[in-house]
Formats: C-alpha cells, sequence, structure tokens
C-alpha cells in the first residue's frame, strides 16, 4: 500500500534544516522523526542554500517599492499640476475675452 504523501509549510523545512545545522541532530533521526526520504531532506538543504541570499535582498525590494510608488505619485501630482495650470490659462483667457479682466 501506498504512503500518504505529507506536505510540509516553508516553515517547516526551515526549522527541520536548522535542527541539523544548529542543533546538529543527526540527518537520520531527522528522518525517522519527519517521515523523509533523504532526497526529499537533501533537496530542501540545497535550496535553502541557494535561496539565502533573498532574506537579505528583501529590504532592498521593498525599498525599491516604496521609491516605485513615490515616483508614481509624483508623476501623478505633475500630471495634475499640468491640466490645472492648462485649465487655469483657459480661464483667464477666457476672461479677458469676455473684458472681466
Amino acid at each position: 500500500m501506498r504512503k500518504q504523501r505529507k506536505n510540509h509549510s516553508s516553515q517547516e523545512r526551515v526549522f527541520i534544516i536548522m535542527r541539523h545545522l544548529v542543533d546538529h541532530v543527526p540527518v537520520s533521526d531527522l528522518y525517522d522523526e519527519y517521515d523523509l526520504q533523504p532526497n526529499v531532506f537533501y533537496r530542501w538543504q540545497k535550496e535553502f542554500f541557494e535561496n539565502g541570499s533573498a532574506a537579505f535582498e528583501k529590504n532592498v525590494r521593498k525599498a525599491s517599492s516604496e521609491q516605485k510608488r513615490i515616483e508614481q505619485r509624483e508623476a501623478k501630482i505633475r500630471n495634475k499640476n499640468d491640466v490645472l495650470s492648462e485649465l487655469m490659462k483657459e480661464h483667464v483667457k477666457s476672461k479677458k475675452d469676455l473684458g472681466n479682466l
């Protein structure tokens, strides 16, 4: 009979890997405790090390997304100012044409 596959969350995966790396729990004990296959554990560990730099890049992404949002709002304000100045020019011109200025 086939075993039911357990899906571990990303937090669980990191916890299991950290138990091995920090607490020096033998990998064989982790296999038994979490019902893992060795290739699964080593794949997780490989992904963990390959994507480790992403933890430090979040601040850069956050800052760049904030900067992007600020630039979008500034562009929107510039556009509104351009429209407003054009409307004011037309208003002044119509007042002059009517002789009110």
